[in-house]
Order: structure tokens, then C-alpha cells, then sequence
């Protein structure tokens, strides 16, 4: 383990750079993000993320969870003991759990994903709550997607709250950030079909063939896909709606549009032959 330190001061020097870490900007210069959370933190080291230090507090940390200490020594990370008064200074949930890591930023270049020969993704248009965002990636990650692909973003897919809101799947399922733009002609150029969801689309999700190479697109929280999605579009989708409220959630519409896509690929599956 390299170190040792001790804090228990929060005037500390690098307790207050870690508290400017919250800042977007901050951490796109120093090209880090946070992790906070034990749950959140194991996700992102099976993922294969290497962090540059952990912020560890023994008095707020459970003692079947300390096997991560060995895990991030055995990187080569720096480990910092900090006191209670210290972590609720640098931590951002109610309820610390006594667990912080700055880790690397995330690679949230396009050219960069890998697609299979039937690749599913999800492409969120200017979703600006980093919960909506977190929620959807771990959508994203239960149903085995390939990318969830940020267009005009709001946020920053290195959000803390984001990161917590996603349990650690930032870490576990292949992000990226461009103008809508460029997604669309990216995915036009790797015969990607694309399903806008809106409350006016076309066809009802149901009867939309949905099996295929697709990207499904959802829009922000207020305003939903603009004219950009809907019109090149290959498929415009609506959920069902039987209330009175005349939209739901984001990050609610992105995992029934999802499933009804895993759904039809699974049953897809059971009637090909078999090879």
C-alpha cells in the first residue's frame, strides 16, 4: 500500500481540492471524476477502472467491506485514512458510507465503441438530471446494451451524482458524448436503424420491429426529441398511455422501449433454427 496518510483536518490542502472536484470544470481539467459508495466503487474496480487514490474512513465503512482496501493498494492507488468529520466534508450523499475514489475521467469518445452484429443502443438527447442519466445506464447495463450515446449533453458523464445515481454502471457500459449531428450520420454509417420515442410517434411500441441493429433515442426530460431525432427517424414509437398525466419519465420510457426490444430479440432467438 502506497502511503498511509492520516487526515483530520477538513482545512487539509487535498481535502479542498477533492471538495472542488464537485465543480464540472475542475474535473475536466484534472481529467478525473469521483466515486463515492462502497457498491459503487466495487462495480467500478470489476470494470477494470484503476483509481489515482481512495479516501477511506474506517469509522463509517462496514468491516466485511474492507476487502477493497487490498483490492486498490494492489492497483498501485494511494490510500488516504480520513476522519468522520473529514469524509462528511468531501462526501455527497446523506448517508456516507465512508468509501471516495478519484478515478480517471471516463472515454466518452464516439469513434471508440465496439458494435456487434446486432447492437442495441440508447441515445439520450440533451437528458440534463444526472438521475435520469444514472437510471438509464443501469437500464442499459441489465439489458446488455451496447452503448448509451449522450447527444448535445447537458451533463457530464462524469457527474458524481450521476455516477452514484448509475450504481457504478458508467464504469461497466461503453458511454460516449457528440452533437446529434455527428450520432446520426455515425450510426447511419454502421446500418444502425434509429427508434425516436415520443408521445406522437407513428407506430405503437408493440408493433414496431424493434429485433434488428437499433438505436433507440430518447429525449430530454421537458421537451422531449427534437426535429432532428424525429424526422430522420427510421421508426417513430409510442408507449401506451392510459392516464391523465401526458408523459412519463425519461429514464421510465427508456426502459420500457429497452425491454420491448430485448423482448422481441429473445423471442427472435427461440424461433431461429438451431445451428
Amino acid at each position: 500500500m502506497r502511503g498511509g496518510l492520516d487526515i483530520t483536518s477538513p482545512a487539509n490542502p487535498r481535502i479542498k481540492r477533492l471538495v472542488a472536484l464537485r465543480r464540472r470544470r475542475t474535473r475536466e481539467l484534472d481529467a478525473v471524476t469521483l466515486v463515492e459508495g462502497y457498491a459503487e466503487l466495487d462495480l467500478a474496480l470489476s470494470a477494470g477502472v484503476v483509481p489515482q487514490a481512495l479516501y477511506h474512513s474506517p469509522e463509517l465503512a462496514h468491516g466485511d467491506e474492507r476487502d477493497v482496501l487490498g483490492r486498490v493498494s494492489g492497483l498501485g492507488a494511494e490510500v488516504i485514512r480520513v476522519s468522520k468529520p473529514v469524509f462528511a466534508k468531501v462526501a455527497y450523499r446523506e448517508s456516507p458510507d465512508g468509501w471516495l475514489a478519484v478515478v480517471p475521467a471516463v472515454d466518452t469518445g464516439l469513434e471508440r465503441l465496439e458494435l456487434g452484429e446486432r447492437p442495441l443502443l440508447l441515445v439520450c438527447e440533451g437528458v440534463e438530471k444526472p438521475g435520469n442519466l444514472g437510471a438509464i445506464l443501469r437500464t442499459a447495463d441489465a439489458a446488455g446494451a451496447a452503448a448509451v450515446i449522450a447527444t448535445d449533453p447537458v451533463t457530464d458523464w462524469g457527474n458524481p451524482n450521476l455516477v452514484r445515481a448509475s450504481k457504478g454502471a458508467v464504469f461497466s457500459v461503453p458511454v460516449a458524448a457528440a452533437p446529434s449531428a455527428r450520432v446520426l450520420s455515425w450510426l447511419a454509417e454502421r446500418g444502425v436503424a434509429v427508434a425516436a420515442a415520443t408521445p406522437d410517434g407513428d407506430v405503437l411500441l408493440g408493433d414496431a420491429d424493434l429485433s434488428g441493429p437499433l438505436a433507440i433515442a430518447v429525449g430530454a426530460e421537458n421537451q422531449g426529441l427534437s426535429a432532428a431525432w424525429t424526422e430522420r427517424a427510421d421508426v417513430t414509437v409510442r408507449i401506451p398511455m392510459f392516464g391523465r398525466a401526458d408523459s412519463l419519465n425519461v429514464a421510465a420510457s427508456a426502459a420500457i422501449v429497452v425491454y420491448e426490444a430485448v423482448r422481441q430479440r429473445l423471442l427472435r432467438e427461440r424461433e431461429s433454427p438451431a445451428r
